[in-house]
């Protein structure tokens, strides 16, 4: 008889069933120190360790990046033209590699037409069940669809059969765009009076646009068209002078023997610059287009976005509209209610993709919310969802810090959906601070011991237990717990809010104390940014107080920017540079005099490869140092200026203390990125790669030397994001630090650390959207935890292990 697979004969295992681990050797990315590690598959993996000890340097850019590239490789060369050209990461062995699907924090689209229900597919859906049941019927899924224009056109066709013959033909498409706002939900109104100076003449500059002014062509475009005098000041123009100057229809001309085409000063501008995104903009264009252009809900669409014909379709009375404005709980249900045999398949499909926005606890989302509006956690949840009902197994899902953004409650249902992504079998790498979810984990890495150069080793590879014993940096802060304050100061003022409506706060009235550290706390959608960064700044305004407004969202600035030049670090140190060796300050700027002329300072350089995709490489002139080498030949205190930008903040801190290189200026800035926790970057790590939690601490560096005493509100958006266990006791000190100073602090924040060492506590809800927006707690945490009567009382009274 033929042995089989269970026969007890046949003990050896499949040879396919020994890949079961990812194997990794002598990997050297960034700050790594050859680093070797198993990581075992179908299991959840925490990376943890301090900040910058090279826990993404390991899971993104070696792990991940080799996989991508391992299969932008199996495409044809053409489709790799489409594809970005990551080099292979600096590892000697990458083995047992399967697909992986990066989840990260990355913020997505900011087009308008972005929304959460066209990231997720989940509008697709709602087109093809309001194309099958809507009533009256207007046409295919595309005539709800707010991004596909209605087109009709007619027109003579050759058709060959036999002799050639001219037939008419019309062709038709219905789309769902509103016309008026072509889908964006909303309309701009240009101030006239910020595009020109009136009593002045074209001739005498009289338009204030950025990039028509000083004689450019845009500028000569207009003097010279011959529909009006530019000698003449424009409020003296005829009404159809100023109509042509305004809103003329495209004209071509010539100019100069060019060939132009002229166009009124508003369709060109709303072309030129309306038609971007804000945030990509330069910051003088930008600054234009805010003080210029005001934008206001669409009067014919409602801010739907769509055409009166996709608005009138109606299933059991509701619209697309109407389906895309209510929160996704409240969508589910109505689809749970929803019977009919014949989309039976879709109505499966749309119901479970809907119970896992609830499910992964963002339920009080709408479709129609803007994707660019989403948080970096909120967005990386929303990436999540189309994963959790994936037919793929054997993948590798990427996370990275995956409760950003989460309360305490919250953490808990992430915490079943990273399991059930992994009891699928699948591998799940997750790098990680949080203990809740450390705890959870099969396997543990810890990374370190300390940030930069100081770190790139593996301190620990095993199980929790086991880390909870190892002595590392982490397995010693793993049960820290901070502790209630005895006594809590008392406030010197209080900003009043009465009525803030703003989303879905209601009517809310509440008194924030000045003076003392104040957590807005509450689950995810209760209203705290809508209450902080909504309804708090105008009262502070009206208080006479300053708003000092510390978020995460991306540093404006090339690839060139860095901690050094966004602070203002990097002024004096060119001039201790220039005084020590008796040259001028610019030759010590890589965007100035002293760049390497190959790469223009940039320390890379960038080829375009035509058809494929382009790639980066180190200069071979400077070696990526960014500057020419008779600058490199100057030094101070032993260092040339490359060497001082690749130290870390706290080499530096030393470096600028004391000694020749003794800079006061230098020093008392490097001090500040030290004392918010960044004394693991480098001076010359380009803004680009850096986290939401290190954009947000440099921001607070630049913004601690302001002057304004007690009248100073400073206001952070979960600053402990991306922080360690260890650093957060160095954050607590910091706020205090600011309190003490005569600042006012108010933190939005979940971490429980943050919550007990406060002085008061604002608790929202008790739920999230239309469940939440009220205040539901105001108080000192001591009599929170006393008698806890809302969620967050209930895990901070378990955080610091008070049983009421």
């Amino acid at each position: 008889m033929a042995s089989t697979d269970t026969d007890p004969r046949s003990p050896a295992p499949h040879a396919a069933d020994s890949h079961d681990l990812i194997r990794v050797h002598g990997a050297r990315e960034n700050n790594l120190k050859d680093v070797s590690i198993a990581i075992p598959k179908r299991r959840l993996t925490v990376f943890t360790g301090v900040s910058g000890s090279g826990k993404s340097s390991l899971v993104f850019d070696t792990i991940a990046a080799e996989s991508q590239r391992l299969i932008n490789e199996t495409y044809s060369a053409f489709v790799q033209g489409f594809m970005p050209t990551p080099a292979r990461p600096e590892a000697d062995v990458l083995d047992g590699l399967t697909t992986v699907i990066t989840v990260d924090q990355q913020r997505m689209g900011a087009d308008p037409r972005s929304t959460v229900g066209t990231a997720t597919d989940t509008n697709a859906m709602l087109r093809i069940l309001f194309s099958r049941l809507g009533k009256p019927y207007i046409g295919p899924p595309g005539a709800f669809a707010f991004n596909v224009p209605s087109v009709s056109a007619s027109g003579a066709i050759t058709v060959e059969r036999g002799a050639k013959k001219a037939v008419k033909a019309t062709f038709q498409r219905t789309g769902g765009m509103c016309t008026r706002c072509e889908g964006r939900g909303s309309v701009s109104d240009i101030d006239l009076a910020e595009l020109y100076d009136d009593s002045k003449s074209i001739n005498e500059g009289a338009f204030t646009i950025p990039g028509y002014t000083g004689g450019g062509w845009n500028s000569r475009l207009y003097a010279e068209s011959g529909f009006y005098d530019p000698d003449k000041p424009i409020r003296e123009f005829t009404e159809r002078e100023l109509h042509d100057l305004l809103h003329r229809e495209p004209t071509k001309m010539k100019i100069a023997g060019i060939n132009m085409t002229y166009e009124g000063l508003v369709p060109r501008v709303q072309k030129s610059m309306l038609a971007k995104d804000k945030e990509a903009m330069q910051p003088h264009i930008r600054a234009f287009v805010e003080r210029a252009v005001a934008f206001a809900t669409c009067p014919e669409c409602e801010g739907t976005r769509l055409s009166e014909g996709a608005r009138s379709s109606k299933v059991e009375g509701i619209s697309i509209a109407d389906a895309c404005a209510m929160e996704i709980r409240d969508l589910a249900e109505w689809v749970r209610g929803l019977v009919e045999p014949s989309v039976a398949p879709l109505l499966g499909a749309l119901q479970q993709t809907l119970d896992s926005f609830v499910e992964i606890g963002l339920g009080y989302l709408a479709l129609d919310r803007p994707a660019g509006t989403l948080s970096g956690g909120e967005a990386q949840r929303v990436k999540m969802i189309r994963h959790l009902g994936s037919s793929l197994t054997d993948v590798t899902y990427v996370f990275d810090e995956p409760t950003a953004g989460l309360h305490p409650h919250d953490i808990r249902r992430m915490n079943d959906l990273l399991l059930r992504l992994r009891d699928k079998g699948n591998t799940v790498l997750v790098v990680e601070h949080k203990p809740e979810v450390i705890a959870i984990a099969d396997h543990v890495v810890d990374l370190g011991p300390g940030a930069g150069t100081a770190g790139g080793t593996v301190c620990f590879e095993g199980t929790v237990e086991g880390l909870r014993k190892g002595g590392t940096i982490t397995g010693r802060h793993f049960d820290d717990r901070a502790a209630l304050k005895k006594t809590v100061r008392e406030p010197t003022g209080t900003l009043e809010i009465r009525g803030a409506s703003t989303h879905n706060l209601r009517d809310v009235d509440v008194d924030i104390p000045l003076g003392v550290l104040a957590v807005v706390t509450g689950v995810a959608g209760s209203g705290k940014s809508s209450l902080v960064h909504g309804a708090l700044p105008g009262r502070s305004k009206a208080a006479g107080a300053g708003v000092v407004s510390v978020d995460q969202t991306p540093i404006r600035g090339s690839r060139r920017s860095n901690p050094a030049t966004y602070t203002g670090l990097l002024e004096p140190i060119r001039k201790a540079f220039a005084k020590a060796n008796g040259v001028k300050p610019a030759l010590f700027s890589a965007n100035s005099e002293g760049a390497c002329p190959t790469c223009n300072g940039a320390g890379v350089v960038f080829t375009d490869l035509a058809m494929m995709a382009g790639v980066s490489s180190p200069c071979e002139d400077c070696e990526g140092k960014r500057y020419q080498a008779s600058v490199l030949e100057y030094r101070l205190g032993g260092r040339d200026i490359s060497e001082v930008l690749a130290m870390p903040v706290t080499e530096a801190l030393e470096f600028f203390g004391a000694g020749e290189a003794h800079t006061p200026a230098a020093h008392r800035i490097l001090g500040l990125l030290a004392d918010v926790g960044l004394g693991y970057l480098s001076l010359g790590q380009p803004l680009t790669t850096l986290s939401g939690g290190e954009r947000q601490r440099l921001k607070l560096a630049t913004h601690m030397t302001e002057k304004g005493g007690d009248r100073l509100v400073y206001v952070l958006d979960e600053p402990t994001n991306g922080l360690h266990l260890a650093d957060v006791e160095q954050l607590l000190g910091l706020l205090d630090r600011l309190v003490d100073s005569g600042r006012s602090v108010i933190v939005v924040e979940h971490h429980q650390a943050v919550m007990a060492h406060a002085d008061w506590i604002i608790d929202l809800g008790p739920g999230a959207g239309h469940d939440g927006g009220r205040i539901v707690y105001e108080g000192t945490p001591a009599d929170l935890v006393a008698a806890p009567s809302t969620l967050t009382g209930e895990h901070l009274a378990e955080y610091v292990g008070v049983r009421p």
